[in-house]
């Protein structure tokens, strides 16, 4: 005689195994998009190399968002997810643009090695201080960010908005920039600069409309002007954040008005920090 009662069992387990590969599933999809991503930029198809480092940060949004939605979060997928985030957002994003862009004879290489490195160390300490606990700010520039920033770099590059720039009445030296663009980029994953995290969706707050408007606003321009909008959009993320910071820490410093209390006396007690 068939025992029925266990298949209820059976199948909660099943359907509980089922959901944790789901989230790790996402982040080998992503792992997959950052290799093919640096394989298409050895054979010199830049253009898709870049679209796969696009979908690699698809997936690496679902992988988290379906972790906390199914309750299936573990140190495990974590720790995975920052070692795939190194190759797809750090080592992918830096040889396209060294495969593309930079000098491959000379010691250009070195701007590929220091973006890489920061994008590791950016990983590590945000597994120290910030995984596992909800969060409205990251503190420095996310390595997906920073990753798709430099890489739409060249998609941004074939546009015929790019042309009009280069052409411009300022030459600037455009080739010669994106080393400084790698360097920036690098320090700000490793600093301690404030950077929002993905805004709340909804119509009930101010807050959350406006969440609703910028991520519709953000999909529409992904959608019809994925290589005039990328590039440009993240960079104004990438100088906002910088820009809020150091408005907010000049703000922190500003002298008291003259009808502030004054201060203690220099024999008055006064706490820690």
């Amino acid at each position: 005689m068939i025992d029925r009662s266990t298949e209820p069992r059976r199948n909660r387990r099943r359907l509980r195994r089922t959901m944790v590969i789901l989230p790790n599933g996402f982040t080998m999809a992503n792992l997959f998009f950052g290799v093919f991503a640096i394989v298409s930029a050895a054979r010199g198809d830049y253009e898709r190399a870049v679209l796969y480092v696009v979908f690699g940060g698809i997936c690496d949004v679902f992988d988290g968002r379906i972790a906390r939605a199914t309750n299936t979060g573990s140190k495990f997928g974590a720790e995975l997810d920052s070692l795939v985030d190194a190759i797809s957002f750090g080592l992918a994003p830096a040889m396209i643009m060294y495969f593309a862009v930079l000098n491959e004879h000379g010691w250009d290489w070195i701007f590929c090695f220091l973006f890489t490195m920061c994008a590791c160390i950016r990983l590590a300490r945000f597994n120290v201080e910030q995984a596992g606990r909800a969060k409205t700010h990251f503190q420095g520039l996310p390595s997906p960010a920073a990753g798709i920033t430099l890489a739409s770099y060249y998609w941004f590059s074939q546009t015929p908005l790019y042309g009009r720039l280069v052409g411009s009445d300022i030459d600037l030296p455009w080739h010669q920039l994106l080393r400084f663009l790698m360097l920036g980029l690098s320090f700000l994953m490793i600093s301690n600069v404030s950077y929002a995290a993905v805004p709340t969706i909804g119509y009930r707050t101010p807050r959350a409309i406006m969440g609703s408007l910028l991520v519709v606003g953000t999909l529409v321009g992904i959608v019809f002007l994925p290589k005039q909008f990328f590039f440009p959009a993240l960079m104004a993320y990438v100088i906002f954040g910088l820009g809020q910071t150091v408005f907010e820490g000049l703000m922190e410093r500003r002298p008291a008005n003259d009808d502030a209390p004054s201060a203690a006396p220099a024999d008055a007690a006064t706490p820690d920090d």
